[in-house]
């Protein structure tokens, strides 16, 4: 074996089995980044490394085109679902969403993230491999006043995101609702949310779930909104939201109660985003993800085989 292949084998030892970063290769081996990321190319030419899709896994290849064909999305990621386990099929979709994340992602991203149980099992699946130091991580949307789970909050799993890439996070530190108007406009003239804002200009990349006015007697959607906000939904004919911005069966933005104490990305900006993933599934939410996929509300769709299903039959 030639000394070059000698070293090919050892840069994917490195990189693939100890999880090194390139920046340590580099650094192990005495050569600059560049080199190692061309190094890696080689081995991948080379057949030294393989890849291999996992179609036990990642099933309905059939159904995931036909979903992309029927609502012009850019990607579609399916994960199979088992009745009554919820935890694992979050956890499918968490690590499927991450995958393809993180093979979108450069280092000069400006990533958003929203709150909820979905989003949360994508950050738990991102992986610490590359050292990302000029990425950015933002939330979508403020907190939601202490009465939901600190580990779904936008802020922490932004927070938490930028640490496992090495990056850097902006955090929004006031609750997502506000008491009214006056309080939200004074909050968010301050330098510190300004800059959340222009964030939210440069974003590439933006991460949500979507909401289901048909769950929303739901502890996490409850914790969030509110009781009282249950009622209006039903009379303005909600059909679901997308970082609190509510939408009916047309696809159009309803202005409610909240509407204008919200502090969250304004639904111009995250129209621009490049990249936008909806992340999701169940019955109760197919209503409203169809509606998201029809008016391209979001790009990318990544839920459960079962839920494609009857997102293509109607249901």
């Amino acid at each position: 074996m030639s000394e070059e292949l000698k070293r090919l084998y050892e840069v994917a030892h490195l990189y693939y089995e100890q999880n090194q970063t390139q920046h340590q290769i580099a650094e192990t081996l005495d050569v600059n980044r560049a080199t190692v990321s061309r190094m890696l190319k080689r081995i991948r030419e080379l057949g030294i490394v393989k890849f291999q899709i996992d179609y036990d896994r990642f099933q309905s290849i059939d159904v995931a085109v036909q979903l992309k064909e029927q609502f012009g999305l850019k990607h579609v990621i399916l994960v199979p679902e088992k009745s009554g386990q919820r935890e694992e099929t979050l956890q499918r979709m968490g690590e499927a969403c991450a995958t393809y994340v993180e093979s979108m992602v450069t280092d000069e991203d400006v990533i958003g993230f929203s709150w909820g149980t979905a989003l949360a099992a994508v950050v738990e699946a991102l992986t610490p491999k590359e050292a990302y130091s000029s990425i950015q991580c933002v939330p979508l949307i403020g907190g939601p006043d202490g009465k939901l789970e600190s580990r779904f909050h936008a802020n922490t799993l932004a927070y938490d995101a930028s640490r496992k890439w090495r990056g850097r996070s902006k955090l929004i530190d006031v609750p997502a609702i506000l008491p009214d108007a006056a309080i939200k406009q004074a909050l968010t003239q301050s330098t510190h949310a300004q800059e959340v804002v222009e964030l939210w200009g440069r974003m590439n990349i933006a991460l949500f779930g979507i909401g289901s006015a048909q769950l929303n007697q739901e502890s996490n959607w409850l914790a969030f909104y509110g009781q009282t906000f249950t009622e209006e939904m039903n009379d303005l004919r909600i059909i679901g939201d997308l970082c609190s911005h509510f939408y009916n069966q047309n696809g159009e933005i309803v202005t409610t109660s909240l509407s204008d104490r919200t502090v969250h990305i304004e639904h111009q900006q995250l129209a621009k985003v490049p990249l936008k993933i909806g992340v999701a599934y169940g019955s109760e939410k197919v209503e409203a993800i169809r509606v998201a996929a029809e008016h391209q509300l979001i790009d990318v769709i990544v839920t459960t085989d079962r839920t494609a299903q009857q997102l293509l039959q109607g249901e």
